[in-house]
């Protein structure tokens, strides 16, 4: 990794690349230390025990722990996203006519997924508001009256869409993965922060006879990062190769190759689905706590979106399962494939071509992401009961999510700056 930097910062191009998107993170970290006007973010002290907050501040860089204003983040377009693509599987005409399209149809699909974005972002950041005003003790909105909400609301969704601008720009004119970039960013951010809780939790908040189970802990802790961190990045590079005939022969070319199927071909994705979609329900239940909070079926739903209960914990891993094979599904798309080969002149051997590759490719790929669902459900879940069971800090009850974006990102953007490499160093038939 160290490496594939120092030899992409020796050509122009690319470090121009790099140098742009540390610029936009640095543009984006300083932003989510604004504090929006009118609130008294210190009492949100108060709601560090609620799983929704540290959920929204981990992916947010602790921009929601400052209720900056770029507090709600890139969240609100990861779920207008979400919909968008699930209104593409024959659900909306329109939108499937315009999935079809090539270029002109994603430009068109993405603006409204912006649309929706601003939607849901002012629909969020009013939740949120009203909600956290609710929880917290020392009173967090000064002046909480209708105008204060819609005003509040308007700078948040203006933050997101902003934040959201800027991870196009690193898709654009950086080094890509714009938004998964952003969410590395606020992570990353927050590792000193959490390393600093874990270390007053087990070594100042202590008696001197329990340091040594402290040390014990802490071993076991880092011991149970590096296999995680292993395992993530072996899961993430492991790929299935098809073979693949080619029918048409081409001076020069080869007669066979392969086509590689990535167990998790979904990627970092899923996760950061999930994770959203625990997060926007949990914003409209806390906005109507002062009104519904005593009723039966409010501390139901407060159970459903609660990953640090057990159904909670459940939905989200089931989340996290569905997703892989829905993105796994999108990012391959069986049909177009097969379609592609089809029109290629190429084949997998015994396998029809058409429908027949269609099925093939289909049920391989249901059987590679089940391998990659399970994986990635087991190292979100397995960390969020060991934080229940043993009562221990929040921040280590999100590490196995933490962890899996983090290797996840690191990973797509080193391919970036190889597939960027290899594109220089590629010498045409003309030379």
């Amino acid at each position: 990794m160290f490496k594939l930097l120092k030899d992409a910062f020796k050509v122009k191009d690319i470090r121009s690349k790099i140098l742009f998107t540390v610029f936009v993170l640095f543009v984006f970290r300083l932003g989510a230390h604004i504090t929006v006007p009118g609130v008294n973010a210190s009492s949100l002290q108060n709601l560090s025990s609620l799983p929704f907050f540290n959920m929204l501040n981990l992916v947010s860089g602790s921009a929601m722990q400052n209720f900056s204003i770029f507090s709600m983040g890139v969240s609100p377009y990861i779920t207008a996203s979400i919909v968008i693509q699930l209104l593409q599987m024959d659900i909306v005409p329109r939108f499937v006519e315009w999935s079809k399209q090539g270029e002109v149809g994603r430009k068109k699909l993405n603006q409204a997924t912006r649309y929706l974005t601003l939607v849901l972002a002012f629909v969020q950041s009013v939740g949120i508001t009203a909600g956290f005003n609710q929880y917290a003790q020392l009173g967090f909105v000064n002046n909480p009256n209708v105008s204060t909400y819609v005003t509040i609301g308007l700078i948040l969704t203006a933050g997101t869409m902003f934040v959201t601008w800027l991870g196009e720009q690193i898709t654009e004119k950086g080094i890509g993965n714009g938004v998964s970039m952003i969410i590395f960013a606020g992570i990353i951010s927050r590792l000193p922060e959490s390393v600093k809780e874990i270390y007053e939790d087990y070594f100042v908040n202590i008696n001197q006879s329990d340091i040594w189970k402290s040390a014990i802990f802490i071993a076991i802790l880092i011991v149970a990062i590096l296999l995680i961190v292993t395992c993530v990045t072996f899961f993430q590079q492991a790929e299935r190769k098809i073979p693949i005939q080619y029918t048409k022969r081409v001076a020069g070319a080869p007669t066979s190759s392969y086509l590689p199927l990535k167990v998790n071909a979904a990627g970092v994705i899923p996760v950061i689905f999930a994770s959203s979609f625990i997060a926007t329900p949990n914003a409209v239940l806390q906005a109507l706590s002062g009104r519904f909070g005593a009723e039966n079926w409010y501390k139901i739903m407060m159970q459903i979106f609660n990953y640090n209960t057990a159904p909670g914990a459940t939905i989200y891993t089931i989340l996290i399962v569905a997703f892989t094979f829905f993105y796994a599904f999108v990012q391959v798309n069986p049909e177009k494939l097969a379609e592609n080969l089809q029109k290629q002149g190429s084949y997998i051997p015994s396998v029809r071509p058409g429908k027949g590759t269609e099925e093939y490719v289909s049920s391989l790929l249901m059987r590679l992401s089940t391998v990659g669902a399970i994986f990635l459900g087991l190292v979100a879940l397995l960390p969020i009961i060991a934080q229940m069971i043993w009562n221990l800090p929040q921040s280590i009850g999100l590490g196995g999510t933490s962890l899996l974006i983090v290797i996840g990102v690191a990973l797509e953007t080193a391919k970036q700056l190889e597939g960027l490499m290899l594109k220089r160093k590629y010498v045409g038939f003309i030379e």
